[in-house]
């Protein structure tokens, strides 16, 4: 036997063994289990003592509900302080009613400005009662609202995540209501 075979023999022998261990990782890798829905984290994703990602939020906590024409309902999640002087409230949108409804223009506000920019939550204002001052979402530098924009049409029981920021009251307010053309009104407690 010449020793370029021996050495292509014992090459091909040691590449079944790393074969076998990829197929099995990739297998396991794999999306399988059936009964989970889509983007529903499993119990391994997540360690017993882990908090959920900022994105995906506590679903259970509802700081404030607005009730909407056509059905539609804004379940605030949260509102947080950031260090730069701003205020994010997130939450989700959801259409309640039977049938598939538009997300109404008149929730952009009145502003040239914004409504420039098409439809989006820039009508939204947070009122500080204590401070007697009422804060409007921010812009960008190109007048774009700092909020969720360009919704689609919402299907009966579809629901959108959005959010909404603001100049951010003095650090003692802690309670603002929050104001949306067309809802009703919620007190929103700012965490941060």
């Amino acid at each position: 036997m010449s020793i370029r075979f021996t050495t292509a023999a014992h090459g091909r022998l040691m590449a079944w063994p790393i074969a076998a261990v990829l197929v099995f990782g990739l297998a396991g890798c794999g999306g399988g289990g059936g009964d989970d829905e889509p983007g529903t984290p499993t119990s391994s994703s997540r360690g017993s003592d882990s908090k959920p990602d900022a994105q995906e939020g506590d679903p259970g906590e509802t700081l404030a509900e607005l009730r909407g024409p056509s059905g539609l309902f804004l379940k605030v999640t949260e509102a947080s302080r950031d260090g730069g002087g701003f205020v994010t409230v997130s939450g989700d949108l959801k259409n309640d009613g039977d049938d598939a409804v538009n997300v109404p223009a008149q929730l952009s506000g009145n502003e040239t400005e914004i409504i420039r920019n098409g439809k989006s939550l820039g009508g939204a204002t947070l009122v500080d009662s204590k401070g007697k001052k009422r804060y409007y979402v921010l812009r960008d530098t190109e007048g774009r609202p700092l909020t969720t924009t360009k919704f689609p049409p919402l299907k009966a029981g579809e629901s959108l995540p959005v959010f909404m920021q603001f100049p951010a009251p003095p650090a003692d307010t802690a309670e603002v209501t929050l104001q949306l053309p067309m809802f009703t009104t919620g007190t929103v407690e700012i965490s941060g």
